[in-house]
């Protein structure tokens, strides 16, 4: 046998059910309390027009006292601490409608004929009726139902059954009838509206639940981030001097037999900084740092970067990498667009160990399809669904660093949202993968005359004095290690009082900084971004400011783009900041 489970609402819940119960009951008392006046005294017009007897009389008084008691229900309206008080409110309730019920059930004792049927059914009509009209008032509470029902009705039954003759006697047993329909009609109401009022307050205990957690999972993601950026920072230190003193050695080697030591500690190197690039580029995307140039673009330029970048690797691998030369051209960030379908060739790569890797462009209408597809060992059907997520990979539990992050399919995830490029993914265990990607196509339009081929060989002009804001000594001496190599005279200093004594000393030796080259996080919390551009202000507009940093955390990366000042990322390559001093410009 099946037993019906009865859930106990919390204290709490209990409560509060309570103070909408007795709020409900007290909203229409002044309603109902005019309404039943009036029938009082409708009644006992009509009552004594036709019997003269003065009971009615008696009996309108009564009801008049009762009526007089008025203001201790209406003052639950004047208090302000009703809502905590509502047991209190709810006793006094049903203590007055058992005073005004009482009143009524006298009524036919007092003045119901014996002898004029006509004016007894009227009497039966009006309580009846009375007790019908009120009974949706009261049914937010049980007790109030029964102190409102049960004692007018029993007035009324008791009255008719001492008149003791069929007639009668037939109508008490109707009124008995009728008094347990209505209470058993009341019990429903009142059953569902408490229920209701139940579930309601469920609802918004589960909403509030699921408010916290979600205020829980915020804050732990946040956390997490502030974890990750704080942890890439401090390993980004030391890597960017890593690089910088590898690159002077590596340089100082070259020609002799430990040069091929160094250009080992450099590819070391360059892998860490890989890996850690790879998770700015997460942050970056999260931030809203990198924001889409959509134009009309060909697809050839970018599958030829595509297959310059990863040739050689697929070589080493011994895998056929092919891009089919396509005359399509559609609708996207070019740089973008590269970026995500690099993403899938070297993931392709990865887990594929014989055959190849083919990407190819195929137009379906105004859509333009990439697929790229490998002959690896696929995806089984229980793990496509993750496949994008960080750090998800399949059968590496070790986390083979050979294998990657597990980062190049979150990133392409990301891109393929800003850039509106959605990526469907077919898979077969044992027998490769498909990525699909889908483009809006685009008219094909005339290229502009390519660069000449000259154009990189031109001499590279440095600054020839840089000062550097960094108050980390090892970085300071790496970068002056590298500059001076080539020339580049470089003064480092730890804050920003130091490089306006710098810049003083500068001015009056006639001989300015044609640089600056600052840290975004300095020392004791100092911002660097803002020092450089105070500093620029203060001593020239025109100085030309390049930011270096480690940080990957999302508002300092927005914050860094919404300056305008150009920035370089940490672990920094020799070459790229020689190439970013060489390339700066005069502010405007």
């Amino acid at each position: 046998m099946t037993q019906a489970v009865v859930t106990v609402p919390s204290p709490e819940t209990a409560r509060r059910v309570l103070r909408e119960q007795v709020a409900a009951l007290y909203a229409i008392s002044w309603s109902s309390t005019l309404a039943g006046t009036l029938l009082a005294w409708a009644m006992c017009a009509i009552f004594y027009w036709r019997l003269q007897n003065p009971m009615v009389l008696v009996w309108l008084v009564l009801n008049f006292l009762q009526l007089l008691r008025y203001p201790l229900t209406s003052a639950y309206h004047c208090d302000p601490q009703a809502a905590d008080r509502s047991e209190f409110w709810a006793r006094r309730q049903c203590r007055e409608l058992l005073i005004y019920s009482s009143v009524w059930g006298l009524a036919p004792w007092l003045f119901m004929p014996t002898d004029d049927l006509p004016m007894t059914a009227l009497m039966m009509l009006l309580i009846l009726g009375l007790c019908t009209g009120g009974v949706p008032a009261v049914a937010p509470r049980w007790p109030s139902v029964l102190s409102f029902v049960v004692p007018m009705m029993l007035g009324l039954i008791s009255a008719l059954a001492w008149r003791a003759d069929a007639v009668h006697l037939f109508l008490a047993v109707c009124s008995v009838v009728y008094l347990g329909a209505t209470l058993h009609f009341a019990r429903q109401q009142n059953q569902l509206l408490t229920d209701a009022l139940l579930m309601r307050f469920e609802k918004e205990a589960l909403a509030d639940q699921l408010a916290q957690q979600m205020a829980v999972t915020q804050r732990v993601s946040e956390e997490k981030t502030r974890f990750f950026a704080a942890a890439s920072h401090d390993l980004r230190q030391p890597l960017h001097a890593i690089a910088l003193f590898g690159a002077v050695l590596e340089k100082d080697l070259k020609g002799r037999p430990e040069h091929t030591h160094a250009a080992r500690l450099m590819r070391a190197v360059h892998a860490l900084g890989t890996s850690l690039d790879t998770m700015l580029d997460v942050s970056l995307l999260d931030a809203g740092v990198i924001v889409p140039e959509r134009q009309a673009a060909p697809l050839n330029p970018v599958f030829q970067s595509i297959n310059q970048l990863f040739a050689a690797r697929a070589d080493e691998k011994g895998l056929q990498l092919r891009l089919r030369a396509s005359p399509l051209w559609v609708r996207t960030d070019p740089a973008l667009l590269q970026r995500l379908l690099a993403n899938l060739v070297e993931n392709a790569i990865k887990y594929t160990p014989r055959g190849g890797v083919l990407v190819v462009a195929r137009a379906r209408g105004s859509t333009v399809w990439i697929d790229v597809r490998d002959t690896g060992i696929g995806i089984a059907a229980e793990h496509v669904g993750a496949i994008f997520d960080e750090f998800y990979q399949v059968d590496n539990p070790g986390r083979d660093r050979t294998q990657g992050l597990g980062i190049g399919l979150s990133i392409v995830r990301r891109l393929s949202e800003l850039l509106a490029h959605p990526v469907q993914v077919h898979s077969r265990p044992g027998r490769g993968s498909r990525f699909r990607v889908a483009l809006s196509a685009a008219p094909a339009q005339a290229l502009l005359p390519a660069a000449r081929p000259d154009a990189a060989l031109e001499p590279r002009v440095l600054p020839r004095r840089v000062l550097l804001i960094d108050d980390e000594a090892d970085i300071g001496d790496a970068v002056a290690a590298l500059l001076g190599s080539y020339g580049v005279a470089l003064e480092v200093v730890r804050d920003e009082a130091m490089a306006i004594a710098a810049f003083t000393h500068a001015a009056t030796q006639a001989a300015p900084f044609d640089a600056l080259l600052c840290d975004y996080r300095l020392g004791g919390g100092a911002d660097g971004l803002d020092a450089g551009l105070r500093l620029r202000r203060r001593f020239d507009p025109r100085l030309p400011l390049l930011l270096v940093t480690g940080e990957t955390a999302p508002e300092r990366l927005q914050r860094v783009r919404d300056s305008g000042v150009r920035v370089l990322f940490k672990p920094v390559a020799a070459e790229a900041l020689l190439a970013a001093l060489a390339s700066l410009k005069p502010a405007v």
